[in-house]
């Protein structure tokens, strides 16, 4: 199972990716799940455990959607690894890295100015209390935030296609994947 971020989605979605002995990650593994034309695929690092044909993976590393891979290195100890519920397996190492590849890819992205980051962050605490307090109140609020958003989400991005920026940096502006990011702009500007 991948570790997501609501801000980057699957442009940033990070795993504990196996490691083969000579350094090397391996291809994807076919699993037959049962009597079916149907063969799943899956490059998920407990699959690579030696059994049915998968090369046997000695390592874990953090790795990314967006093509990223940890230097860091981490053993795989198959006798600590439970069959019947892998996620069991401490990936901590490997899910410290992912974050920090996302620490990198929010410090080249462009920045918040300071006093609307905190006034984002103080409206979701206000509209949280909100929905707790009066549910029907903050859903109003929500409703004029959504309209709000909606209108400037036009502006900018009519504004980001008239400027004519290449998509890589779009893409890396806004921490994202190029077609992410196109279809975001694409999103706001068409969105009625």
């Amino acid at each position: 199972m991948g570790w997501q971020l609501e801000e980057y989605g699957s442009s940033h979605e990070g795993r504990a990716g196996a490691v083969l002995p000579d350094g090397s990650e391996p291809k994807p593994v076919y699993i037959d799940i049962g009597s079916g034309a149907d063969v799943h695929s899956t490059s998920e690092w407990w699959a690579y455990d030696g059994t049915l044909g998968a090369p046997k993976a000695d390592r874990v590393r953090g790795s990314c959607s967006c093509g990223w891979r940890g230097t860091a290195l981490y053993p795989l100890d198959w006798s600590q690894v439970d069959e019947a519920d892998p996620d069991d397996f401490d990936l901590s190492g490997p899910h410290r890295d992912w974050l920090r590849h996302l620490a990198d890819v929010e410090s080249r992205s462009v920045p918040l100015p300071t006093g609307l980051a905190d006034l984002l962050e103080r409206l979701e605490q206000q509209l949280s209390a909100l929905a707790d307090d009066a549910p029907l109140a903050a859903l109003k609020a929500v409703a004029a935030l959504e309209r709000t958003t909606h209108r400037v989400g036009r502006i900018a991005a009519y504004a980001a296609e008239a400027d004519e920026i290449p998509w890589d940096v779009v893409g890396k502006a806004l921490g994202l994947a190029e077609d992410d990011a196109r279809s975001r702009i694409t999103h706001y500007s068409i969105r009625r």
